[in-house]
């Protein structure tokens, strides 16, 4: 495989069918396959999270995380012989999710500043911040289920592969789907004189 060969110039391409056994028997709970696995694979997730740049604890829990993910999904993975692939894959995506996170909790002066001066709300803004969000509720409701249920696991960060699972869609639609949810939302929002 070709992913594997960007990981260590010295290693032999992997063996898909060696590959597919080992995923097979370790979902099967033998350890010895699944240690077979880390040893295999560590390398190219290590190579991927450098890439990013990443603090190492936030390295090492991606690192943890991309395993996590893979112990839970080894006996549902759909073509165990490509497991570098989907390593890959896993492993960028929980990369961008730290990134995104972090990029949100860099704090500044004036954040510190903005939030510690801020009064509370007066009542006429708690009732309209209810009645805002009451509409917009109600709204989110006129959404066909498929519709409500993407959004809702979507506004939970939940990777593609986990979502594709729970709503057993193929992951390379669920950006386009989640993107025509979101327009029909506007347009609904638009006619209920709602700024969106």
């Amino acid at each position: 495989m070709i992913v594997a060969a960007l990981y260590d110039d010295r290693m032999e391409p992997d063996d898909p069918d060696e590959v597919a056994e080992l995923v097979k028997r370790a979902a099967a709970g033998e350890r010895d396959a699944w240690d077979a696995l880390v040893s295999r694979f560590n390398g190219l997730i290590w190579a991927i999270v450098r890439k990013h740049r990443l603090r190492p604890a936030d390295s090492q829990d991606v690192a943890q995380v991309v395993w996590l993910r893979l112990l839970e999904n080894l006996s549902s993975l759909r073509d165990p012989s490509r497991l570098a692939g989907w390593l890959a894959t896993t492993t960028r995506f929980e990369c961008l999710r730290v990134i995104r996170l972090g990029n949100r909790m860099i704090p500044t002066m004036e954040g510190l500043w903005e939030g510690a001066a801020a009064p509370d709300p007066s009542p006429e803004e708690i009732i309209a911040t209810s009645d805002h969000k009451r509409a917009v509720f109600e709204v989110v409701g006129m959404l066909d289920l498929r519709c409500r249920q993407l959004l809702e696991l979507t506004a939970y960060q939940l990777p593609y592969q986990v979502i594709s699972e729970l709503l057993d869609m193929p992951v390379g639609s669920i950006g386009p789907t989640r993107g025509r949810c979101l327009e029909r939302l506007r347009e609904l929002l638009r006619a209920a004189g709602i700024s969106p």
